[in-house]
């Protein structure tokens, strides 16, 4: 199917709620500012295409505007309650040349049906050791922060789904372009991979394509469109 067809397809599947795109939800339904059920989520996140088993540890090289870039995502053992619901705190550090460019603190939680939910974001971006910029931080049920989701519990080509909303912030939406794909990095030739496209209203001339790679989650990023980015899974430790 073509990148047309597949966008068409997942835009045809977008409900509208107050001007707001909400596509994916599954049996729970849209999130809202107000709130979500969270009797419907469960203490751990174990979807097969982004399991969070905390202590593990992702390692990715790249480039990121031009610069080389390496990423450490870890799982934390902490904790933050969102909503009501109890999220895993992930952290993601980005340095170049071995200096912090950026810090993030992700907050995930997963559903009773397996869809893995993200609640928001603390991010700092860094030069020469000082903070530049939080842009891009929220919080689901702050100022309108919606939560969104990371990947589907079920993930078939053409499905659409927002990631997350904070209005003029953060708009990220995503697609399944294809599944069982073969694919190497430099962790190793990895089987039955998911592969997305993903895009926001905000930078409506940058896409991204991101494969997901079963029991352990994000291998391999890149952009295809309006950018220079690319990012390969280079060790997984704990998974």
């Amino acid at each position: 199917m073509s990148k047309r067809r597949v966008i068409l397809a997942a835009t045809l599947a977008v409900v509208t709620l107050g001007g707001v795109a909400a596509v994916g939800f599954g049996a729970l339904g849209a999130a809202t500012a107000a709130g979500v059920d969270p009797t419907q989520f469960v203490s751990v996140v174990d979807n097969p295409y982004y399991p969070l088993p905390p202590g593990s540890t992702l390692i990715y090289r790249g480039v990121r505007d031009g610069a080389s870039q390496v990423d450490r995502v870890h799982v934390t053992d902490r904790t933050k309650t969102v909503q009501g619901v109890e999220t895993v705190v992930v952290l993601d550090i980005a340095k170049h040349s071995g200096e912090v460019i950026e810090r993030t603190y992700d907050f995930f939680a997963q559903d009773v049906d397996g869809n893995v939910w993200y609640f928001g974001e603390n991010t700092k971006e860094y030069r020469n050791g000082e903070v530049i910029s939080t842009e891009g931080s929220w919080e689901a049920g702050v100022d309108g922060g919606v939560a969104g989701i990371i990947m589907e519990a079920d993930p078939q080509v053409a499905d659409g789904y927002r990631q997350e909303f904070y209005a003029g912030h953060a708009e990220d939406q995503a697609w399944i372009l294809s599944l069982h794909n073969t694919l190497d990095v430099p962790y190793g030739r990895l089987h039955e991979v998911t592969r997305t496209m993903e895009w926001s209203p905000l930078e409506p001339k940058v896409v991204d394509q991101k494969y997901y790679a079963p029991g352990i989650g994000i291998v391999y990023e890149v952009s295809v469109a309006g950018g220079q980015e690319v990012a390969k899974l280079v060790a997984a430790h704990g998974i």
